[in-house]
């Protein structure tokens, strides 16, 4: 008899952390650097899938070499930036070797009453899996080591009136440059970037070919993410650096796509198009398909004949 996984640890507060990680106590209760490198973290290796109830920002250096992005690999394997939201599991597939680096801890309280405590949820790379970290090239890790020795000196300096205005602001770059970055790693991956889309485009067709819609319903964004071994997120944002357009989007192209080639060239009713291709409801689709062609599926078969 197999013995019942335990549940993830959860840390609710920073000094937990810290102290689970044989770190020193934060020097703010609400936001801390850690330089991994000065101050090694000694239970990482063992500390098991876990929890985090704040959100952490992590510069990693040391790595084992390319790791798999996909059924591909990264473009750089020096130095890596991970960013985690809080409630989301830490831990899993992530490298177990010790690594040098920065690692960055917020509270969300440390955000309240600021714009950016807004900002910061949508951000997506905040969702993106392990596998799916930013790689850097070395100008990119020179500015991210400058923005989190900039955040380790004014945590370090005297408190006062201004310190969590200066604070946030740091973070705000980082946050600002981490976005940066990842729209120059689509960018620079165009070539896999343009694969994967072929690879959504074929298994949308296919999807619709062997009327799969009929047994499941819509295609979903999930369906699509597990089939490129991708997150949701990252696949949208790599097809939106592609095309201008999310997954969600492309989904929404092709059901278009499939509805007008019915409409054009059978005798199928509305209704039966939008069983078809997995509506539930004939209005659901006759409301998609006006608001993305500006006609309702009749006229659209009334002006096409």
């Amino acid at each position: 008899m197999k013995t019942p996984a335990s549940h993830p640890h959860r840390f609710h507060s920073l000094a937990e952390a810290h102290h689970a990680f044989g770190l020193p106590k934060p020097l703010h209760p609400l936001i801390s650097v850690v330089n991994a490198t000065a101050t090694p973290i000694e239970a990482a290796a063992s500390s098991g899938v876990h929890v985090l109830s704040f959100y952490k920002i992590a510069y990693k250096t040391g790595g084992s070499g390319a790791l798999s992005y996909g059924q591909a690999h990264y473009d750089f394997t020096e130095g890596s930036l991970l960013c985690a939201a809080p409630n989301q599991l830490i831990g899993h597939g992530e490298e177990r070797h010790p690594q040098s680096g920065y690692i960055l801890l917020i509270h969300p309280d440390f955000l309240l009453g600021d714009p950016l405590a807004q900002k910061i949820k949508h951000y997506g790379f905040f969702s993106y899996a392990a596998s799916e970290a930013l790689h850097l090239s070395e100008p990119e890790q020179t500015t991210i080591v400058s923005l989190f020795r900039s955040l380790e000196n004014e945590l370090h300096s005297r408190l006062d009136d201004l310190s969590q205005e200066v604070l946030l602001a740091q973070v705000g770059l980082l946050l600002s440059y981490a976005q940066r970055f990842y729209q120059r790693q689509f960018i620079t991956r165009g070539t896999v970037s343009r694969g994967l889309l072929q690879q959504v485009e074929a298994l949308l067709d296919d999807y619709f070919a062997t009327h799969e819609a009929l047994r499941q319903g819509l295609p979903t964004v999930q369906y699509l993410a597990e089939r490129v071994h991708l997150s949701r997120s990252y696949l949208s944002d790599m097809l939106r650096a592609l095309t201008g357009l999310n997954a969600q989007q492309h989904i929404h192209h092709k059901l278009i796509e499939k509805a007008k080639e019915q409409l054009a060239g059978t005798q199928l009713s509305v209704s039966e198009i939008a069983y078809t291709l997995g509506f539930e409801h004939s209005q659901s689709f006759s409301k998609l398909f006006k608001s993305k062609t500006q006609q309702s599926p009749l006229q659209f078969r009334q002006s096409f004949n």
